[in-house]
């Protein structure tokens, strides 16, 4: 078992990945305890999170080999690719695909194809699992933006080092996200 730590140091974050301190992002207000998580509060969780799942995009981002794919599931990201944070539906805080069908029953999904590159590779984070409506969706570990602004809940750093997270990758890994030390 890995376990990966996001550390608070004053105003700044970083992580610990295989001896690597790398900085990184979190939502926008700060960090919140796990209990007190509520959808949209822009507040990332503290807790020790598994990373569940490999999403990334094939055309941007294409060093998935066998090796990953046997210590973690990936999932390729198309331009259907959706995740639902809508409180009210049956498919809160899981993968969907965009069709007509889902736009028409569906009110509020974040797509996973972006312009912005914070989704070209990222982990899910074994948050909110039972899918407890209103407690925090989508919860990701993923590319930095590039003015390395806040997230909305989420973990991010660089792009450049997710090549180097990878490598550092265990079957059971966890990313532990911690308060002020």
């Amino acid at each position: 078992m890995k376990i990966w730590r996001v550390k608070q140091n004053g105003n700044q974050y970083s992580i610990d990945i295989g001896n690597i301190i790398i900085p990184c992002q979190i939502g926008k207000n700060g960090l919140i305890s796990s209990k007190l998580k509520r959808e949209g509060d822009l507040s990332t969780p503290i807790g020790k999170w598994k990373l569940q799942s490999l999403y990334y995009r094939q055309d941007k981002f294409n060093y998935i080999d066998k090796t990953i794919k046997k210590k973690i599931p990936t999932f390729k990201i198309t331009k259907l690719c959706g995740w639902c944070d809508d409180t009210d539906s049956t498919f809160y805080n899981q993968k969907i695909i965009i069709d007509n069908h889902i736009s028409i029953i569906q009110t509020h999904f974040e797509k996973l194809w972006r312009d912005d590159d914070a989704y070209d590779i990222f982990f899910e984070l074994a948050y909110n699992n039972s899918a407890i409506k209103n407690k925090g969706s989508a919860i990701f570990f993923h590319c930095s933006f590039e003015d390395l602004r806040p997230t909305s809940g989420c973990v991010a750093m660089p792009k450049r080092f997710f090549l180097h997270a990878l490598r550092n990758l265990d079957v059971e890994t966890y990313l532990e996200i911690c308060g002020l030390e």
